[in-house]
């Protein structure tokens, strides 16, 4: 081989003497003239990385290289490598381009070329090419074309190695092109038999069949695949050899007779006949058996007078017996492993042998040739290999490539901004590893693979990694079963991606606007809120949390009812902003406060920060997981008790579930960090909330029965709920075992006088028990009758933090730790910490402007009174009343209420029951009706469901029975449910679920399954929205509500020592003709630009629609291509598992098949139709 000056001087060589002739005698006694004829010039009639790999090779050698491309390939990367580059095939399609041979030859003429390299696949195999090049008086970098039609025909091949002494495996006598033929021969000869290309290879038209029944349909596709990727599609048959290795051996032969081998390579990681990594030498292969393997393939070309570069490739069984399968009479894909063992350029060797140099002149004599290392080449390919390894097209959006000592990386149009077409092969890189072991090799390749960052595009990275990583390979224990033995390699761990996503969401922003409804037309302040600071890396002071670990629930309660101070329960990460702000308060603002809260605030009784309307908000509107925000609080809060809102028998939920589900649900709650539940029941109905308190007991955590609270026990006149009913049911709770007993005042209705009545009686009646007081600061009396609560004998009462405090949220802390300072009640809060707590919320409550209540409530007002309308409700309702078109009709909305509440029958009101009233309500003010018409006309209406759902019992049965006659009048003869709604429902098949969200979402935890028992289809577009967009609860409020300013740098925290930094560039003013509007950030210093469809303009331009994943109905596009075959119409039946649609893409064909029974409802496609992957081809009902 040439040292640099040595390589110098040949290329002046080539340039001053243009032929020289050589004169040699061989050892096997005959002399032959071998003509010298430099070559100035070679087109590669190929594209991709072996275009580039060639073009590379004769810039070495100081030669031009000259590329040729299709018109589907003009941005493609190897016609930009090249010296000069033209384009053929115009107006063919994109396979057909490149197999134009006369074109091709016009080419070469018109540019003063020399000679041709074929590269791999398409016309390399072809004997015709081979000829007509030579025809033209070109040069063909390859055997013969004699040679290429001998080996290219298996048959011909077959016959040359048996009568050079070559083992071969039973097969047909020529080239098989009908299918009866092939039935013919599996029938004589048994089956397992393989379909294989008569003209080409490299898996294509390749099948293994082991049943008579599919001989037909499986050499049809292999005879289609094979005419579609070579221009014939006649077959071979042979037997199939039952786990084999499929080892190859490298050869080179020059003109005058000589042939060395480069030693094997083992390619026996196949999947469908495709090799996907390749090693070099075979490991694991006895000496004696690869000398013999050698050696036949040396005397296999030697018999057909080979030269240039060449394959011999055999099977090789369990007992070391092997057998001749076909020449590949080109260069291989995997040559690399080759060239990386032996330190021999492959290609240049090929150029330097057309020339007319001899082995022994390049120094290729066989003791020279030593293999040095092991070396594995994986090919990175843009497949999917979670999906059946379906081809994935697309835009790169990010390339990032792993290098490093020992690697090499051989690709074409491996860059960000590269379009991978529907039209070619799906490789788009090799990356090859060399190294002193197998061993070494193999980490070598799992660290360069792991370097990769590829978006846009799905690739087959993670199952390469966990080919590198299983044992047997890494021992090189291998055979063709490999793959197909070892389902583990398809078990894979997602790709995070979460950068790009994070980009897509904010591109999807500000293109198309928020993707959370907002209330108002209010902006996010552009503020950052300034967080106290706390004790650096020291631990929290101990709360009661630490007495509630340690002695557990009862415990905990004798330790509250011991406490002699006033306790507070901080409503500030819940319920006050339920009532403020919508429930809209995210968990980024949440955890930035909460190591400020463990430090300062572990004096208190609990923090209430989950459960509720908070549970289903997060999903449904913040796009965030409701266990993550409760698991990383309980990370930066270890000392404080945390507590929930438990709705009785409906959970976190508005209906009724099965018993399992509630139970299930509180266990998973505990786990993830949960403390105390206050179980309430929108009715107060008993079987309901203990139920709930039996749950939360067994699930280890502490039971707060509550009692909600309605009327007005200081009113002698209002009798359905007074004194006697709350202690009678407080009563019944105690008995039941609850920890901690709880007045669930929701709407603010317990006026100081009503409290002392109401604490003084429960308090003589249960001395021992702790009591806790919820209260609505709607009136503006909630700090009065919370001081009259504490001063009865209550224990705890809630409060929310000054800045989101007041109206229909709760009282207000500093009012209330002020007003007991320096008595025995005293809450030895620091009003000084309270301040700072309140200024991060004042600054942190602008950023949630667009949900203001304060936009259309500007004060607390004591018509709850007359009204009850909860306070969580109040906002809510009052922001419904505007979006329903009824703002200017609040005040009749809120008279609507008492009257539909008295419709009703005077209920408990509290979530669900709540919105039942509230429903009836507005559906009374839109339809102008009074409550003596809609009782008239009860039989005639469209009541909203909730209200049906109410009256037939699905959320209880309310004190004292439903109302009559409206109850039968609107239920006519509809089903009435009697007693406790969820006893009668069939546990629910928890692994059912888990199993059915897998098939449509990765990563599926239990947290996922449990939301989706509670919120099927609320979490289902979660998991929808998280699979496309990643973790949107790391960006800032504003940004994520309204996207970034263009021109704005910021940060985005993602873990622990993982930041991004992003700069918004810019959106495109441009639509592209699909729709797409293309927007431009700055990610970590790189330019990244994602594609957003612009929904708005999208209205004006025809796009084929995409299937929905969460309907089975809609039947999508696998992966992308063309329809080449549709074998149902409109109003057929079909079967699950029927094939539908026959779709080929980067030459293979897929059959689409029913995913389930039904019948054709819907086609959307029609033969020739370009689908993208996921676009609809059908609809099955």
């Amino acid at each position: 081989m040439f040292i640099p000056a040595a390589q110098s001087a040949y290329k002046t060589l080539r340039k001053t003497q243009p032929r020289v002739r050589l004169n040699l005698l061989f050892k096997n006694g005959y002399s032959s003239k071998v003509e010298y004829k430099p070559i100035r010039s070679v087109l590669v009639a190929n594209r991709g990385e072996i275009a580039i790999r060639v073009f590379r090779a004769c810039t070495e050698l100081g030669i031009k290289s000259v590329a040729v491309y299709s018109e589907q390939d003009k941005m493609h990367m190897h016609r930009q490598k090249a010296d000069e580059s033209y384009i053929v095939g115009k107006g063919l399609p994109p396979v057909e381009a490149y197999l134009n041979i006369p074109e091709l030859i016009r080419v070469c003429k018109e540019n003063d070329v020399d000679a041709v390299h074929p590269g791999y696949g398409f016309l390399s195999e072809r004997s015709d090419f081979a000829q007509a090049v030579i025809d033209a008086g070109l040069r063909f970098i390859g055997p013969s074309p004699d040679v290429v039609q001998k080996m290219g025909d298996k048959v011909a091949a077959r016959k040359a190695a048996i009568d050079a002494g070559v083992p071969i495996v039973p097969g047909t006598d020529g080239p098989v092109t009908t299918k009866e033929e092939a039935l013919e021969f599996c029938k004589k000869h048994g089956l397992p038999v393989i379909f294989k290309a008569a003209y080409g290879g490299g898996g294509r038209g390749m099948r293994v069949v082991r049943k008579m029944e599919d001989v037909e349909e499986s050499f049809q596709r292999a005879s289609s695949e094979a005419k579609a990727a070579f221009g014939n599609g006649a077959m071979f048959i042979e037997k199939f050899i039952e786990r084999p290795r499929h080892i190859e051996v490298q050869l080179l032969g020059d003109k005058a007779g000589n042939v060395v081998h480069l030693y094997e390579r083992d390619c026996s990681v196949q999947r469908r006949h495709q090799k996907v990594v390749e090693i070099a030498p075979a490991p694991r292969l006895p000496i004696e058996i690869r000398d013999k393997m050698t050696e036949a393939a040396v005397r296999l070309a030697c018999h057909v007078g080979y030269e240039n570069a060449g394959t011999v490739e055999f099977l090789c069984d369990e007992s070391g017996n092997f057998y001749f399968i076909e020449v590949n009479a080109r260069l291989q894909v995997e040559h690399t492993v080759t060239e990386e063992i032996t330190g021999i350029d492959l290609v240049q060797s090929q150029i330097r042998i057309a020339e007319g140099m001899t082995l022994p002149e390049l120094g290729y004599t066989q003791d020279k040739i030593v293999p040095r290392g092991y070396a594995i080449q994986c090919r990175v390919t843009t497949e999917d290999p979670a999906n059946d390894f379906q081809p994935n097209t697309g835009r790169l959006e990010v390339f990032r490539s792993g290098e490093g000592m020992g690697i090499r990386l051989d690709s074409a149009s491996a860059y960000a901004g590269a379009i991978i077409s529907p039209y070619y092969d799906s490789l788009l890189v090799k990356v090859i590893s060399h190294a002193s072991d197998l061993q070494s090799s193999a980490s070598k390749m799992n660290r360069a693979l792991r370097e990769f960052r590829i978006r846009g595009v799905k690739t087959n990275i993670p199952f390469l990694l966990n080919v590198l990583e299983n044992q047997k390979f890494l021992h090189g224990v291998l055979d063709t079963y490999f793959i197909d033995e070892h389902p583990q390699l398809f078990k894979f761990k997602p790709s995070l991606n979460r950068a790009q996503k994070l980009l897509n969401y904010m591109g999807e922003v500000l293109v198309n606007g928020p993707q959370t409804p907002l209330a108002t037309t209010l902006k996010p302040a552009v503020v950052s809120p300034h967080v106290p600071e706390i004790p650096l890396v020291t631990e929290p002071p101990k709360g009661l949390r630490d007495i509630l670990v340690s002695g557990g629930p009862e415990a905990f309660a004798k330790e509250v009812r011991c406490r002699k101070e006033l306790l507070l329960m901080d409503t500030t990460f819940r319920d006050a902003h339920q009532s403020l702000l919508a429930t809209r308060v995210r968990s980024h603002d949440l955890l930035k406060i909460s190591p400020f809260v463990a430090h300062k605030f572990n004096n208190l009784y609990s923090l209430e920060n989950w459960g509720g309307a908070t549970f289903d908000v997060a999903l449904r509107f913040l796009h965030e997981c409701p266990w993550e925000r409760l698991e990383e609080m309980r990370k930066r809060i270890p000392n404080i008790p945390f507590q929930m809102l438990l709705r009785g028998a409906n959970a976190v939920g508005y209906t009724s579930y099965p018993d399992n589900v509630v139970y299930k649900f509180c266990e998973l709650a505990v786990q993830t960090g949960m403390d105390i539940f206050r179980v309430f029941d929108s009715l107060n109905y008993l079987p309901n909330l203990i139920l709930g308190m039996d749950a939360a007991g067994k699930a280890g955590g502490v039971v707060e029965a509550a009692i909600s609270y309605t009327g007005d026990v200081s009113d002698p006149k209002r009798t359905k709920y007074d004194l006697k009913y709350y202690t009678n049911l407080a009563d019944e709770l105690v008995k039941a075992g609850t920890h901690v007993l709880c007045i669930k005042d929701m709407a603010g209705l317990l006026k100081p006088e009503s409290a002392r009545l109401l604490i003084t009686a429960i308090r003589d009646k249960h001395p021992d028990i702790p009591i806790h007081i919820h209260t609505h600061d709607t009136s503006g009396a909630g700090v009065a009758s919370m001081l009259a609560c504490a001063n009865a004998g209550a224990d705890v009462v809630d409060v929310a933090v000054d800045s989101m405090s007041g109206m229909t949220s709760q009282p207000s802390m500093g009012a209330i730790v002020a007003s007991l300072q320096g008595t025995p009640l005293d809450t030895n809060v620091d009003l000084r910490t309270v301040s700072e707590y309140s200024a991060y919320w004042e600054q942190a409550r602008t950023l949630y402007a667009p949900f203001e209540c304060t936009t259309t409530m500007r004060s607390g007002n004591a018509d709850v009174y007359l009204n009850e309308i909860p306070g969580g409700q109040y906002t809510n309702l009052q922001f419904q009343a505007f979006s329903l078109g009824l703002g200017d009709f609040f005040e009749d909305v809120k008279k609507a209420y008492r009257e539909a509440n008295l419709l009703l029958g005077d209920i408990i009101k509290v979530t669900p029951s709540s919105k039942v009233v509230g429903d009836l309500a507005q559906f009374m003010v839109q339809n102008n009706l009074t409550a003596d018409q809609v009782l008239e006309k009860a039989e005639e209406l469209s009541f909203p469901k909730s209200v049906v759902e109410y009256l037939q019992g699905s959320i209880g049965i309310p004190h004292g029975g439903f109302p009559e006659p409206l109850r039968s009048r609107v239920l006519k003869d509809m089903p009435r449910i009697e007693g406790r709604p969820g006893a009668e429902l069939k546990d629910l098949d928890f692994d059912k679920l888990k199993k059915e969200l897998k098939e449509s979402h990765s990563c599926i935890t239990n947290r996922d399954v449990m939301s989706a028992a509670l919120y099927p289809q609320v979490t289902n577009d979660y998991l929808n929205f998280r699979d496309k967009y990643g973790p949107v609860d790391k960006l800032d409020t504003r940004i994520f509500l309204t996207g970034p300013n263009v021109g704005e740098e910021f940060e985005v925290p993602l873990e622990r020592g993982k930041t991004l930094s992003v700069k918004a560039l810019a959106v495109s003013a441009d639509l592209k003709p699909n729709g797409i509007r293309e927007v431009f950030f700055e990610l970590n210093g790189q330019l990244r630009a994602v594609h957003i469809l612009d929904k708005e303009a999208v209205k004006e331009i025809h796009v084929h629609p995409k299937a929905n994943k969460s309907n089975k109905s809609e039947v999508g596009a696998p992966m992308p291509g063309t329809v080449i075959d549709i074998r149902v119409q409109v109003g057929d039946k079909v079967e699950k598992g029927q094939p539908l649609v026959v779709l080929s893409a980067m030459k293979m064909e897929m059959v689409v098949q029913s995913p389930l029974a039904g019948v054709v409802k819907k086609l959307e496609i029609a033969n020739g139709t370009k689908l993208e992957g996921e676009d609809l081809i059908m609809i099955i009902e």
